[in-house]
């Protein structure tokens, strides 16, 4: 029965998919929207048709291909699924904080660690990163809007059902009674575990993430193809900023890496509900998938760290007051990292038994790919020395970035030692690891982002008080957490476990202690969250107006880029609608609204 309704649900699935594609290949033109450089308004190509201001409302937002929306859209979504995530992160470490099973139960626990990883990586990092690049790409180039507009629109929207396919297992668990599950197979999915869980809720989690995959190749040919063609006649190579390089970079893996993992997933939904065998040990065999997979896997790591890379290499010298040291070297570095980055994923297969003299040449690879990371860490450190700092938020957080991506990073070059990692591998010490370069990294550096660009967006200036109160908790909270985390996998406490009541008594109590830290960590982290959120929702909506087209004096050091060159044009040209101006933290004057 389970498997009649598995068949049945993935004949839906492709007839849904089929439609879609015979909508989309009915449309004349990809690209029949094109912005006109005045703003005022957009013409299509072929139809001759020009509409000379955007609908309003949600028809706006539903219909949009303004790349700066479409940014926008992307950046709520990234950080709606970042909520999810973090609330699914709080319930496993309050579970975690004693031992024995405590109130979710082992297997509500499996379902939010594989929904936690899955989210966070796929649902938050990818598109809050694209939310970035959307808006301001074009901006720092000098381009109309993105190359192909319409396209860069389905690459959106087809993100919403992958949450929902991802996400479905846990209400449908209530409203079938338990005959659908949320998906139990850790965000690894490793076979034979995700062949032989019977659940539906598996199926579409796969479903899902192969639509995330696929709007993740489109956005990715999209910046490339911008990038390339649509440049502004001022901007060459040798003058485009770093953050683009950035994004071409990990555009460029994108496209390598994600119709891989695509492939992997077709074989794996194959595998389940039409009894193919790329997986099975009489066919494939399992370890087949942790190749596929991770050859995915690691490029997807530097996917999802380029970006923050280059936000940091834009952001901190414009408050260093002086230029990015050796930026050649920077963008060399980002390079290297892009090709070297194919020739390490089989470090996570180093307990697998592969043959030692391909597993020595793998962990050669994986300790030279942290020379070009090293050499962006000294140039940002050589950037801030001597220069004349200003703290704000943004500086803040890059600053917190540098020291979370230097923990991260030397510990990862523990775990490419075979040695070191057949002892630490499956413990605790790679989640901390890892989660001291996806939150205590990447997120920090979305955050320094935020609020750099902030009043561009809006109009407004963030609350300054809470903006670092937000860093602090942040900052704090994440050490305090991912430290613990280090320190349990020296003690040999497995991942991905919901209990940890072991026959030693002194073990577990050390274990017990560690585990109470982490949790304390994580909600400190959390609570930084919602200032976050209250501080940005509020100020979006009566924030105090910023004062000029320069709000952060980056024309006294001659560091103003174009994207603040289009915000002074644009705030010259816009009606004004009152309310105070505020210079931001970065100014001298400062008037706060009444």
């Amino acid at each position: 029965m389970v498997e009649a309704g598995q068949i049945a649900l993935t004949v839906v699935m492709g007839v849904l998919l089929f439609g879609v594609a015979a909508f989309l290949s009915r449309l004349e033109d990809w690209r029949s929207y094109t912005p006109l450089t005045t703003g005022g308004g957009y013409v299509g190509e072929q139809t001759g048709q020009v509409h000379h201001e955007k609908p309003a409302g949600i028809v706006r937002w539903l219909t949009t291909v303004d790349h700066k929306d479409i940014g926008i859209l992307y950046g709520i979504y990234g950080l709606f699924a970042f909520a999810w995530g973090g609330i699914a992160v709080l319930l496993m470490r309050a579970e975690l904080a004693a031992p024995a099973e405590n109130f979710i139960g082992a297997n509500f626990y499996n379902a939010l660690l594989t929904t936690h990883g899955i989210t966070m990586l796929f649902l938050f990092g990818t598109p809050i990163i694209a939310a970035f690049g959307n808006y301001f790409v074009p901006l720092l180039i000098d381009a109309d809007d993105m190359a192909f507009p319409r396209i860069n629109a389905i690459a959106f929207w087809l993100l919403p059902p992958a949450a929902v396919l991802i996400w479905a297992g846990f209400p449908l668990a209530t409203l079938t009674s338990g005959d659908v599950q949320p998906a139990q197979t850790s965000w690894t999915m490793y076979t034979p575990l995700s062949v032989e869980q019977t659940n539906p809720g598996v199926d579409l989690m796969l479903l899902g993430l192969h639509l995330s995959g696929v709007s993740a190749t489109m956005g990715a040919i999209n910046f490339i193809a911008t990038i390339f063609t649509e440049r502004g006649d001022d901007v060459g190579w040798e003058n485009l900023d770093i953050f683009s390089w950035t994004m071409i970079t990990q555009s460029g893996l994108i496209l390598f890496s994600f119709p891989l993992l695509g492939s992997a997933l077709v074989m794996l939904l194959l595998d389940r509900n039409f009894g193919t065998l790329f997986f099975a040990a009489e066919g494939g065999g399992p370890i087949l998938w942790q190749h596929l997979f991770w050859f995915f896997g690691h490029p997807e790591v530097y996917i999802l760290v380029l970006p923050p890379m280059g936000l940091v290499s834009l952001i901190l010298p414009r408050f260093s007051g002086r230029k990015l040291f050796g930026f050649k070297f920077v963008v060399y570095s980002t390079l290297a990292i892009g090709v070297l980055s194919f020739g390490v994923w089989a470090h996570h297969m180093f307990a697998t038994g592969i043959d030692p003299r391909i597993r020595a040449s793998f962990m050669a690879v994986s300790l030279a790919i942290a020379v070009p990371s090293a050499v962006k860490t000294f140039n940002w450190i050589t950037t801030m020395w001597n220069g004349r700092l200003r703290l704000t938020a943004p500086m803040l957080f890059c600053i917190g970035f540098v020291q979370n991506f230097i923990i991260g990073g030397v510990t990862g070059v523990f775990l490419a030692s075979i040695p070191v990692d057949l002892v630490l591998h499956d413990t605790y010490y790679v989640v901390g690891h890892f989660h001291f370069i996806v939150m205590g990294a990447i997120a920090v550096a979305g955050f320094a982002g935020i609020y750099y660009w902030f009043p561009l967006v809006t109009g407004r200036m963030y609350q300054r008080t809470l903006a670092k109160w937000h860093f602090w908790l942040t900052m704090i909270g994440s050490n305090v957490t991912f430290i613990a985390m280090l320190l349990l996998g020296y003690g040999g406490m497995p991942r991905r476990y919901a209990t940890y009541v072991f026959g030693n008594s002194e073990l577990v109590s050390m274990f017990t202690n560690l585990h109470v830290i982490a949790t304390v960590g994580a909600f400190i982290m959390g609570f930084g969250q919602l200032i976050f959120v209250y501080n940005i929702v509020t100020s979006w909506l009566e924030g105090a107006r910023v004062r000029s087209g320069d709000p952060w004096d980056l024309e006294d050091d001659g560091m103003k880029t174009k994207e603040w060159t289009w915000f002074e044009r644009k705030r010259e040209t816009a009606l004004a609608d009152g309310g105070e101006e505020v210079a931001t933290d970065g100014g001298e004057a400062v008037e706060e609204d009444e």
